[in-house]
């Protein structure tokens, strides 16, 4: 059977059951089990230092009242990181290359941060659709514009996460297939065409760490603008 570079990204079956939630439950395994002590050995150590500096990050930018998100968007952090990492790995599947699953995170904690500012300050968060000054001809089109730049936050929020990792995993399956295809032929090419691959790797894992970080951050920003 031939296969096409997008088939890695279609959710593997097993007796026709997906596993795309056995994908998403799998880095569970990597933290810690719970015990009587904090600190048991190096990587409960590293772990805790990593977690701690993760919700540092994403919480200066917050004031009190927001740091009651504190555990999601931490949680959602390791979540987007360990997934995005876990699914470089060779017949792997990366459950965040799917629009849908990145849809399903992004949409909700937006709605949430956005309720929560028409809750608490219902003028301030309105008032973000007008800037002050603005003349009075330009006001329903400034309108219509905030209110659709504040609409596409989720779309923009799932497509970017998508297509960056969509994009490192077909230059990686792209560029490993020339490899293998320029081998016999040209060997020095080859090699050299492994090297690139080597790099492209490296790049493609600072840029699944800083995409699971990015789309936390833009959540949190989000937040601090409704509380």
């Amino acid at each position: 059977m031939n296969l096409s570079f997008f088939d890695q990204f279609t959710s593997p079956c097993l007796l026709g059951i997906p596993l795309i939630l056995l994908s998403m439950l799998f880095p569970a395994l990597l933290l810690p089990t719970p015990n009587s002590r904090w600190i048991t050995n190096r990587l409960s150590t590293l772990q805790l230092w990593f977690f701690h500096l993760i919700t540092k990050q994403l919480m200066t930018p917050l004031n009190k009242s927001g740091h009651k998100w504190a555990l999601i968007l931490t949680s959602l952090m390791v979540l987007l990181l360990a997934t995005n990492l876990l699914g470089l790995l060779p017949y792997t599947f990366t459950p965040t290359t799917q629009l849908s699953m990145n849809m399903a995170l992004a949409f909700p904690l937006w709605l949430a941060t956005l309720l929560t500012g028409l809750r608490n300050q219902p003028s301030i968060s309105l008032g973000h659709l007008l800037p002050e000054g603005t003349p009075t001809l330009l006001i329903p089109a400034l309108i219509m514009i905030e209110t659709t730049s504040l609409l596409i936050r989720p779309l923009a929020l799932g497509v970017r996460l998508t297509a960056n990792l969509t994009a490192g995993h077909l230059l990686i399956q792209l560029i490993s297939t020339a490899t293998i295809a320029l081998l016999p032929i040209m060997p020095t090419v080859s090699i050299l065409t492994a090297l690139i691959l080597l790099l492209l790797t490296i790049l493609e894992v600072a840029v699944a760490m800083i995409q699971a970080y990015v789309f936390v951050l833009l959540l949190s920003l989000y937040l601090q603008e409704n509380i």
